[in-house]
């Protein structure tokens, strides 16, 4: 029988859970790159822009990497990468310790991209904590640092039974 402490506590983890699966919803809502595509006056097809993203923020970054953190299929990714280098924002390399792991890094073309990006980013972030104390803001930021640190070291320390 569950005693009374575990169901407050599943309840305020589901609590926790479901705000959380609304954060990432709504981070991954097509709509969301396209209105920062829009914000950026940049010229990028959508499904480039969130590998974009990601190969600027943790670039060098291999491709195995990027297709798991975009949720995508490695093969899928691959093209996509090979599309960013089309357009001069992105380029693979062999890893300097491991000749057979591709990664792609941003170019300095890629990086003024992203760099429109992140001003558009700043700005709607901006409007969306207007209301907020510098505090709570920071609080936030480091609440969820705090978080997405201790969910890796969990991630990591069970896939590496």
């Amino acid at each position: 029988m569950k005693s009374v402490q575990n169901t407050h506590n599943c309840a305020a983890f589901d609590d926790l859970h479901n705000a959380l699966l609304m954060i990432v919803g709504t981070f991954n809502r097509p709509q969301r790159d396209e209105l920062l595509i829009k914000e950026s006056n940049i010229k990028l097809d959508r499904a480039l822009f969130p590998l974009l993203i990601q190969i600027g923020r943790f670039g060098p970054i291999g491709v195995v990497e990027l297709a798991e953190r975009a949720g995508r299929d490695y093969t899928t990714v691959s093209r996509q990468v090979a599309k960013l280098e089309e357009l001069g924002l992105a380029q693979r390399q062999k890893n300097a310790k491991d000749k057979r792991v591709n990664e792609a890094v941003i170019t300095a073309a890629g990086k003024a991209m992203t760099d429109k990006i992140d001003a558009a980013r700043a700005q709607i972030y901006q409007n969306l904590f207007a209301s907020w104390p510098d505090e709570e803001r920071a609080e936030l930021a480091r609440l969820l640092q705090k978080f997405a640190g201790d969910f890796i070291a969990i991630d990591k320390s069970k896939t590496a039974d």
